[in-house]
């Protein structure tokens, strides 16, 4: 799994217990899906789980790891990786654009990612639903977590360091990605559009915190998903639409409202959210808004903070000009099911995680 502002690659086992007392096949929404750690896990419990995003990068991570069906797509994927292990390096505008105008790859693998980039698209064609878009996903999943592992940031794409990072000097080895058998689905949408569409038993939330756009810090993953040689500013090579796509959850007066509108689309009787205390609106906020929804159950656990916040803080050519903060914040599990011994219930699961 790619490193992610937010992610909750150490809270996924107690947010996977919360659900624990779900029936198997409970139809579940993980509505912010991000790097899919979560909807991956659920699936693996034996949850049915729709997983969206609206940001492309994401809605393949997910089309993998929650959507593809391992039995199904698993043999033709390993078949697709191994021609694209093949595919001839190519020194093209992405190599110049992210190896040398900027360095977030070193050059040795930029060519070989766009060599495999290039090589892709004939054999996963742009394809709309059923295998050869899971086969997509498949393959874009497995570049993009390739690429990831040998990168040179600190995790976000708002600079890189000064000297190559150690992983970046390693060869790229493109893996098969950790699919899990079964149905589940990946839906690019809106979060206020997907919470209308969908019918189930329960949804997980994990919304942005604060102001920092998930686009902005994971652009580079945008472009190599959707290969469509954006026009670029700025000394860290954003693309241009970063400025234009913006979303409510990342304004400070935004969010709340955003958040509101889209709880009363929900239409499931139980809701997990994951919000932290570093984030824009207050406990007492939230326990509020989701008061009329039923009994709320609140968890929290201590969660070590992003490792960019760990080492230091970077400018947009590499060098560092500030000093780690804090190194833990609380992250809270809001609980909240139409029956107080169900909602009590599943914080006793989640609690129960070590």
């Amino acid at each position: 799994m790619i490193k992610y502002i937010g992610s909750k690659r150490v809270l996924v086992p107690t947010i996977a217990a919360a659900f624990s007392p779900l029936p198997r096949g409970a139809r579940v929404l993980d509505l912010f899906s991000g790097t899919s750690r979560v909807g991956h896990a659920l699936k693996a419990a034996g949850l049915h789980v729709t997983a969206n995003d609206h940001n492309r990068y994401a809605w393949h991570l997910a089309g993998a790891l929650v959507g593809a069906d391992a039995d199904r797509i698993g043999p033709r994927a390993e078949a697709a990786l191994e021609e694209l292990r093949r595919a001839p390096p190519v020194d093209g505008w992405f190599t110049e654009l992210y190896a040398r105008q900027s360095r977030y790859l070193h050059p040795d693998n930029a060519v070989r990612i766009e060599g495999m980039r290039q090589a892709l698209d004939a054999i996963a064609p742009p394809a709309t639903a059923g295998p050869d878009l899971a086969l997509r996903h498949v393959l874009l999943t497995a570049l993009l977590l390739a690429a990831d592992r040998v990168d040179s940031t600190v995790g976000v794409q708002m600079a890189w360091l000064k000297q190559w990072a150690g992983r970046a000097l390693r060869p790229l080895d493109l893996l098969l990605p950790p699919l899990l058998p079964g149905p589940g689905a990946a839906w690019c949408d809106e979060a206020w559009t997907a919470a209308t569409a969908f019918h189930g038993d329960a949804a997980y939330l994990d919304p942005p915190y604060n102001q920092h756009s998930y686009l902005g810090n994971y652009h580079l993953w945008e472009t190599l998903v959707r290969w469509d040689r954006p026009e670029v500013y700025g000394v860290a090579c954003k693309r241009v639409d970063v400025k234009v796509r913006r979303s409510p959850f990342n304004s400070r007066p935004g969010l709340l409202p955003a958040l509101a509108r889209t709880l009363e689309a929900l239409d499931v009787p139980v809701l997990v959210l994951s919000f932290s205390d570093e984030g824009v609106v207050e406990r007492q906020a939230l326990e509020e808004l989701l008061a009329p929804r039923g009994h709320v159950e609140v968890l929290e656990r201590a969660h070590p903070r992003y490792v960019g916040a760990r080492i230091g803080i970077y400018n947009d050519k590499g060098d560092r000009v500030g000093v780690p903060g804090h190194l833990h914040n609380t992250e809270r599990l809001y609980i909240v099911a139409p029956q107080a011994g169900q909602a009590a219930a599943m914080r006793a699961a989640a609690a129960a995680v070590p």
